[in-house]
């Protein structure tokens, strides 16, 4: 079966469809739709968005923040090397190529700088949203050679992550980093190159599953409509008309047969809305999209009753609002087949959902980005090179498909756990919940008792556990597991009030160092080993 096709067999999970959740939005609710749309729940996020309507809180994840972020600066200049064109502090993001051990900085400066974005985002699904487009528009830096245009590239995906997909597609066609690294940039009228037409129609819009018939001679066209565009020195793109090829271009009957008439001088240009349009006018650009979101969002696998509950009529609302992505995400946020049980704690974690998602879920405490951006930078770089070692390097995806957990039958995100990656999650995990990361004098680590702090009533054994269990984990957990953990926090002792005086103690008196040791020591050993369990790995 192709690996991007639809399941088709008459057994199938779920009868659920797209018909809004009636059931109670309730705090487990709450907490899959921000685990999902987002990068872990974080206690904050739980309580400022308690009492709203599931219709209010997905207003508040989709609406797009009001400005773009601050771009990455010059954090790497020392004794050993300085940045010719940019002094320490400043952006780098209009900086010429210099040599190599610059570019190589801000390649660095640049993934530490994305992360943190992630760490920090506040109540929105825009950085899940980045990480989709980032690696459905796979560009990696390593194979660009240019940091410049890897910010350009990002900003433009974080410009219409949550826009127009149809404006994004002509957009990112004409990105400098998407241009060289599908060698866009050598697409001539005497030397058709054809990797970037290939991916247009194979990756970015129609897909490779059995509806989608586009022929070999299509790509060629493509091909040729797309000659002429170039880089200049700034950074931009431009065409360059004495490089088009002005011939006539014919495509199949999968395009209805359409001729795209050649143009001389700058009308060859608009070639490319031509065929744009032409591709969005094949109905499977939706249904394609829409599998791809789904898997990303909801679950690898689309049987027959998923592909005509959900992804035919998700793929209707794409159409009907012009390919705007986010009546699409509102429309599956608030479906029963989202909610559904089935569809909750079924999805391995990707790295950087795990090491970003542990870090909010903690509300682990990051250097000021403001008063001390070095340490700052340092600590999210460090964030950054776990999942990259976990085989997730944000920048870099293996190739022009993305990482094969997003797409790969029959494993899909089964890949991200192996023999190598398992024991190295639990060690990130395991550092946290002892002596953290430290460099430069900072440190990150997790504050178990600030994050107990902050349930209803920490106090209580039994309401601790199953408030840090409905944060952290997605599925249910027996009885027998449950009875282990307080275990954990009575010391071995079998009643309840060997942690409740060990609590209030402390509480009353948090100056006591005794108090505090023993209070801090079952939680660390409490929240480690839930973090060791493979119901962490789900969410």
């Amino acid at each position: 079966m192709d690996h991007r096709s639809v399941k088709s067999s008459a057994y199938f999970r779920t009868a659920s469809g797209l018909n809004p959740y009636s059931g109670v939005f309730s705090k487990d609710a709450l907490i899959h739709l921000l685990k999902r749309s987002g990068f872990g729940a974080k206690p904050s996020d739980i309580r400022a968005f308690s009492g709203l309507s599931l219709a209010q809180v997905i207003t508040k994840i989709l609406t797009q923040p009001s400005s773009a972020p601050t771009p990455p600066v010059n954090v790497y200049n020392d004794a050993n090397y300085t940045d010719p064109d940019v002094p320490y502090g400043q952006t780098w993001i209009n900086a010429p190529y210099t040599d190599g051990t610059a570019n190589y900085l801000r390649e660095v400066s640049f993934k530490a700088w994305w992360t943190g974005l992630m760490i920090q985002e506040q109540q929105s699904c825009m950085e899940k949203m980045v990480l989709f487009w980032h690696n459905h528009f796979s560009t990696e830096i390593l194979e660009i050679g240019y940091a410049r245009y890897a910010y350009i590239n990002n900003a433009l995906i974080r410009n219409r992550a949550l826009g127009n997909f149809k404006t994004l597609i002509k957009e990112i066609t004409l990105d400098p980093a998407m241009l060289k690294y599908l060698n866009g940039q050598y697409n001539t009228k005497t030397a058709p190159d054809e990797n970037y037409a290939r991916e247009l129609q194979e990756l970015f819009t129609l897909g490779k599953g059995p509806n989608s018939q586009y022929t070999e001679d299509d790509v060629k066209a493509a091909a040729r409509v797309l000659t002429g565009y170039r880089i200049n020195a700034q950074a931009q793109v431009f065409f360059d008309s004495t490089r088009h090829d002005t011939a006539n271009k014919q495509f199949s009957s999968f395009f209805g047969n359409t001729i795209i008439g050649g143009k001389s001088g700058a009308a060859g240009a608009t070639e490319l809305d031509e065929l744009i349009n032409m591709i969005f006018a094949n109905n499977e650009v939706a249904l394609y999209i829409c599998r791809r979101i789904y898997r990303y969002f909801v679950y690898y696998e689309i049987d027959a009753a998923t592909e005509n509950n959900v992804i035919v009529p998700l793929a209707a609302i794409f159409r009907q609002n012009n390919y705007e992505i986010k009546p699409v995400l509102a429309a599956l946020f608030a479906s029963e087949h989202f909610f559904d049980s089935l569809n909750r704690g079924c999805v391995i974690k990707s790295p950087v959902e795990l090491t970003v998602g542990m870090c909010r879920e903690f509300e682990v405490d990051f250097p000021n980005k403001s008063t001390n951006t070095l340490n700052a930078y340092y600590m999210w770089g460090y964030v950054q090179s776990v999942a990259s070692n976990l085989q997730q390097n944000i920048g870099d995806p293996p190739n022009v498909a993305g990482w094969p957990a997003y797409y790969q039958a029959p494993q899909f995100y089964e890949i991200w756990i192996n023999a190598d990656t398992l024991p190295k999650r639990n060690q990130f995990t395991d550092r946290f919940a002892g002596s953290g990361y430290t460099r430069n004098g900072s440190t990150i680590l997790i504050d178990p008792i600030a994050f107990a702090d902050g349930l209803s009533n920490p106090a209580d054994p039994n309401a601790l556990i199953a408030d840090s269990l409905a944060i952290m984990y997605s599925i249910p957990v027996s009885q027998a597991l449950k009875d282990f953990l307080k275990s954990i926090l009575l010391s071995g002792q079998s009643t309840d009030i060997y942690w409740t005086s060990a609590w209030t103690d402390y509480k009353n008196n948090p100056s006591n160092a005794s108090f505090y040791k023993i209070v801090l020591t079952r939680l660390l050993s409490f929240y480690k080993y839930l973090m060791n369990l493979a119901e962490y790995q789900l969410t």
